[in-house]
């Protein structure tokens, strides 16, 4: 394993330091904890929003925290989920009378471990509700959900809600629409290789020099099935076929994109991926209202992409495009 850390203990926590002297303007760390906050939070009057999960998806999450999009993230160790402590620290800090937007993906272990950082609010008076992203298509159950997972399509929740929660909308109406979000949003994504999680040392699975992993999740955990790697145009038909096949669009309808960059996938290849897609979408006169690109929800270093597809209505437009300013999402 060649990485460049110091010590597989203080990876998570050295990391969240260079966050911070990188971006102070916009983030800081709760003091003792492993939770960036926006640095004007609390906010009275403003819903916050809060998600988190395992390190190792970067920018995911904390590179979402700022102005119209999230109040706080919390970050587990190596694709860990953090604990209910630690979440419980993040809504205290950021929380304010207007209450709590909890962001989770479906990982069993992220699920139980904010539900209950959320009963300890509750327990102090402190209003939150929460919304589950599960809109990877490629598997029901997985190797650590029951259900599908919650993957890149996550962004589209951060950005969208924030939105919400930036224009001063109650805590049920910024629920209401991360969960029209999520109705509306499907992923697939596929590997050309695995990761190396640092405290294990080895890539955790192996694939064939010609072959891919098509449907995995961001850890890593097994997809639908192995095959002969295809051209860039043939993985990103079959990707969307199958984003379309479990979320029909019709022709005249609008669409938000993300080309999902894995941590070791060239932007040059997102680019071929994102014109193959566009091209498909003209050919059925669906209309991309908007296009991301890069790396938003990574898996360490490896190699591989995904797409994600939002339906959009006129509500959703607006929010997808309203004004962000955090360190890895801009629009201005």
């Amino acid at each position: 394993m060649k990485k460049i850390i110091n010590s597989t203990e203080e990876i998570v926590n050295e990391m969240l330091d260079g966050i911070v002297k990188a971006h102070p303007e916009h983030v800081k760390r709760v003091e003792g904890t492993s939770v960036l906050k926006r640095v004007n939070s609390p906010i009275q009057g403003k819903v916050a929003l809060i998600s988190g999960g395992g390190s190792g998806h970067e920018p995911s999450h904390a590179g979402f925290v700022g102005k119209g999009m999230l109040d706080a993230a919390v970050a587990g160790e190596v694709f860990t989920s953090p604990t209910p402590d630690q979440v419980f620290e993040a809504i205290k800090a950021v929380g304010s009378d207007a209450g709590v937007l909890l962001v989770i993906k479906n990982y069993s272990g992220d699920v139980m471990n904010f539900e209950m950082a959320a009963e300890m609010a509750e327990m102090e008076d402190i209003k939150v509700e929460k919304v589950i992203v599960n809109d990877d298509v490629a598997v029901e159950n997985s190797t650590y959900t029951t259900g599908r997972r919650g993957v890149a399509g996550t962004i589209f929740v951060h950005k969208i809600a924030g939105a919400a929660a930036e224009e001063g909308r109650s805590l049920e109406e910024v629920q209401k629409i991360a969960q029209k979000v999520v109705d509306n949003t499907r992923t697939m994504g596929m590997s050309l290789g695995a990761c190396t999680v640092p405290a294990v040392g080895k890539p955790s699975f192996t694939l064939a020099e010609d072959e891919i992993e098509m449907g995995l999740g961001i850890h890593g955990e097994p997809g639908t099935h192995k095959e002969k790697i295809s051209s860039a145009d043939e993985l990103t038909e079959y990707m969307l076929g199958k984003i379309i096949q479990d979320m029909p669009i019709e022709k005249g309808e609008e669409v938000g994109v993300i080309v999902n960059g894995l941590g070791a996938t060239p932007l040059m290849e997102l680019y071929i991926v994102n014109r193959k897609l566009h091209s498909l979408l003209e050919e059925k006169e669906i209309k991309i209202n908007k296009t991301l690109i890069g790396n938003y929800m990574t898996s360490l270093e490896m190699p591989g992409f995904s797409i994600s597809v939002i339906k959009l209505d006129e509500e959703l437009k607006g929010l997808l495009n309203a004004k962000a300013d955090t360190p890895a999402f801009k629009e201005i």
